[in-house]
């Protein structure tokens, strides 16, 4: 008989179902946005008007610390996706000011869980069987408490593990009521967007509700766990043969929409520096190994984990020998996944590439590329701003940036957002979720080494990306040789099939010049086939030469035949 684990009682949580009623916890969300959007209007709009700057610039530290530790209360009072909210800001190391992310950064971890009874319930519920009938054991406190769910640890029956492979593992079992507050959450956040909409400065960048629906459905997708299963499943696939990677296996006879079983994967956190120095693991080999992982997610496989969280991110320690590394990074809860389309995933692989080579007039095209910038936009300042930002703080690592002069700072700020604000932009489908993986990246990394230099992790990988895409041009400039070798021997064929018929009297002519121009057609198609193939084969031999000495002379050698033949068909008249 199944034996459930009791050891210290969870600590109830006041977000358990609803929060009081739909209505009220509707009420509270939208007083909050409404309070704190006045303030910043009256503080960072108005006062600056007015010939009061200065107060603003003062008060800013404590107004953002405050903001950060009302929002801290709200979130963890409320749950649902006010904790989304929460953790998307904390994970904002590169942007925001420590008074707030040092502030929600606890909201990682600081999800209060549901008492176990309710849990138990929903489980039996949507599994159909007691607890006892479905796991060996399971643990009532929770090693894991979310937003939309929890986790508790069991075992799996000597029969289900026989045929999964599975033993220790931990079922992920979702909030009670969480769909209504979800649709409470979201219902809210469409009106706050509304609001935002009416911001100039905010709508002339940013479509708010066609982001929020974004938001909207990847909430959706999140609370589904066969769509989570799936979605682990397919991440598996993609680094199957990497072995940085790990991913839990997915027990499928115990899953539902709201119940999900892994494999057990419980191991360091992340940003545990501490455990991992007693692992020894030093933290700042860990750092570049993660960024380039989640580009290979981003830029190269197009479908990438979008809550890379310390959270959801374990360093498991393997023997030595075993992998490149003495370890690996283990990821979980694929809930909120996101997919890059093959021509965004082209324009941020250019972006990536300008942007580790410093190039800020390549960096606009590859942003003009990926949609964020309208097509009618001017980008001749935006271009000099890059390349001054470039030229001034490229390669910097954020703990030397602290170091900069903050006058400094805000001279060029001033001067850089006078440019952006003049700019019309937008954001693609799916930039959203591209930007949280990016910033959590940054961020991770950042707390691992906090002198982490992210063009390190970019400039190896980006030269990588440039000969791939090399490659590529090779290929269709290949392509393009073949085709015009094709054209130059088909068409001679063709032109002669078609004099063959005049001359035949299949063709009346009368025109005696009629046969000259064809003549002379005859020859520039020559000509100009010898001439594309000439080209081909010199711009192919050009760009291989630099990575085979060999295959590229060769190429070049060669397009001198079809250049020959060019010359020579022009004077003997051919």
């Amino acid at each position: 008989m199944a034996l459930v684990r009791r050891n210290r009682a969870p600590v109830p949580g006041a977000g358990d179902a609803v929060a009081g009623s739909t209505r009220a916890r509707y009420r509270r969300i939208l007083r909050f946005a409404a309070w704190n959007l006045a303030a910043t209007w009256w503080y960072e709009l108005l006062l600056p008007r007015i010939g009061l700057a200065l107060v603003t610039e003062r008060t800013r530290p404590a107004r953002m610390q405050r903001f950060a530790r009302r929002f801290h209360v709200l979130a963890v009072d409320l749950g649902g996706l006010m904790i989304k909210v929460g953790q998307f800001l904390s994970s904002r190391l590169d942007v925001l000011p420590p008074e707030i992310t040092n502030e929600l950064a606890g909201l990682q971890d600081e999800v209060p869980p549901v008492p176990f009874p309710a849990i138990r319930a929903l489980a039996e519920k949507e599994l159909g069987v007691p607890l006892e009938q479905a796991f060996a054991w399971v643990e009532e406190t929770t090693i894991a408490a979310a937003s939309l769910g929890q986790a508790h640890r069991a075992r799996l029956l000597p029969a289900d593990a026989a045929e999964t492979g599975l033993k220790e593992v931990v079922v992920k079992v979702q909030r009670p009521g969480i769909g209504a507050i979800v649709d409470v959450d979201l219902a809210a956040l469409r009106k706050v967007g509304g609001w935002l909409s009416h911001f100039r400065l905010i709508s002339n960048r940013a479509d708010m509700p066609a982001l929020l629906e974004e938001f909207a459905q990847t909430s959706f997708e999140e609370i589904d766990y066969l769509h989570e299963a799936a979605n682990s499943e397919r991440f598996a696939v993609d680094f199957s043969g990497d072995g940085r990677v790990a991913v839990p296996r997915v027990a499928w006879e115990r899953c539902t929409r709201r119940v999900l079983t892994l494999e057990d994967v419980t191991a360091i956190k992340i940003t545990d520096a501490a455990a991992l120095r007693a692992a020894g693991i030093d933290p700042a080999l860990v750092a570049p190994v993660f960024a380039s992982v989640m580009f290979d997610q981003l830029f190269t496989n197009g479908f990438f984990h979008a809550d890379p969280h310390p959270g959801n991110i374990f360093v498991t320690p393997v023997p030595v020998g075993v992998g490149e590394y003495p370890w690996k990074l283990t990821f979980i809860d694929f809930g909120m996944m996101g997919e890059v389309p093959a021509s965004t995933r082209s324009g941020l692989r250019k972006l990536l590439i300008a942007a580790a080579a410093r190039d800020g007039k390549g960096l606009v095209a590859a942003i003009g590329d990926v949609g964020v910038l309208m097509p009618s936009a001017d980008v001749g300042g935006l271009e000099r701003a890059m390349t001054q930002l470039f030229g001034r703080f490229g390669g910097m690592g954020f703990a030397e940036l602290r170091e900069v002069d903050p006058r400094e700072f805000r001279d060029f700020a001033v001067e850089f957002g006078d440019v952006v604000r003049s700019l019309p932009f937008q954001l693609p489908e799916n930039f959203l979720l591209i930007i949280r993986a990016m910033s959590l990246t940054s961020g991770v990394c950042s707390s691992l080494d906090p002198r982490f230099n992210l063009w390190d992790s970019v400039e190896p990988y980006a030269a990588r990306l440039l000969r791939d895409e090399r490659g590529n041009f090779v290929q269709d400039v290949a392509q393009q040789a073949l085709d015009a070798a094709g054209i130059a021997l088909r068409l001679p064929k063709r032109l002669d099939g078609l004099l063959a018929r005049i001359e035949e009297g299949g063709l009346t002519v009368a025109n005696p010049r009629l046969e000259r121009q064809v003549a002379r057609l005859h020859r520039s198609t020559r000509r100009t086939a010898s001439a594309l193939v000439f080209g081909a084969l010199l711009i192919a031999g050009a760009v291989v030469r630099a990575d085979d000495t060999a295959l590229g002379s060769s190429l070049m050698l060669a397009s001198v035949v079809p250049l020959l033949h060019g010359l020579w068909v022009g004077r003997r008249g051919f």
